[in-house]
């Protein structure tokens, strides 16, 4: 049994610190049971009294291709619609000092200086493509779309990258695509629950530099405190 459990521990460890968001896909498509697999599979995670308050939209294809159109001319038109408010100021001190060691390593591998500005924009927007990912799922908070509710949503999110994973699938969650919640629900058909964000998804292009930028995670005692007493 102890040879089952540190199998199973290897793996699980290599499936969780293995994942990383792709920023670069190839075109080819998901097979349709393969995706069926690992939203079943998604399906299984953890929600308050098991509400299960999500709703996950699909697409791929030539909607996929009018998607990635109308979002980017929205993003032209300065068109935004947030259905969860998003501030700089939401983030502490030690926050923004993670988030500028992650925007350095990716710019860098990018060939984006930093203080090229327009080529940031530039890539923010061309990032409203989905990074070439042939397919982009879009994850929606029901009920009323609470921050309580949206917790549960994020659990079903961390589940669905890690199936993607384990079925051999990239993936890329983009907090940007939320900014456009009424072009998606317009382009979609959605008439029900708040944006939460939206993931990219098929299979990575290794040649791209950008998917080897490595982050750095926070020490255990940064994190988490362990009370005994």
């Amino acid at each position: 049994m102890s040879g089952l459990v540190t199998e199973l521990s290897d793996y699980a460890e290599k499936l969780i610190r293995g994942r990383h968001a792709t920023r670069a896909f190839r075109p080819e498509a998901v097979p349709e049971d393969t995706m069926r697999a690992v939203f079943s599979l998604a399906g299984a995670a953890p929600s308050n009294s098991n509400a299960q308050p999500w709703r996950v939209e699909v697409a791929s294809g030539a909607r996929r291709d009018r998607l990635a159109g109308a979002l980017r001319a929205a993003h032209a038109d300065e068109r935004t619609s947030v259905d969860f408010p998003y501030s700089e100021d939401m983030y502490t001190p030690v926050h923004q000092e993670r988030r500028a060691a992650f925007g350095a390593g990716l710019y860098g591998a990018l060939g984006i200086g930093p203080d090229d500005h327009a080529a940031r924009a530039a890539y923010d927007a061309e990032s409203l493509g989905f990074y070439g990912a042939p397919h982009a799922a879009f994850l929606f908070v029901t009920g009323d779309g609470g921050p309580r509710l949206a917790a549960d949503v994020g659990a079903y999110m961390q589940t669905l990258l890690l199936a993607m994973a384990a079925y051999g699938v990239d993936s890329c969650p983009q907090g940007l695509l939320s900014f456009y919640a009424d072009t998606v629900r317009d382009e979609l058909g959605v008439t029900e629950g708040k944006l939460l964000v939206g993931i990219s998804f098929g299979y990575a292009d290794e040649s791209a530099p950008v998917n080897h930028v490595t982050t750095e995670r926070a020490a255990l005692e940064a994190t988490t405190a362990f009370h005994v007493r």
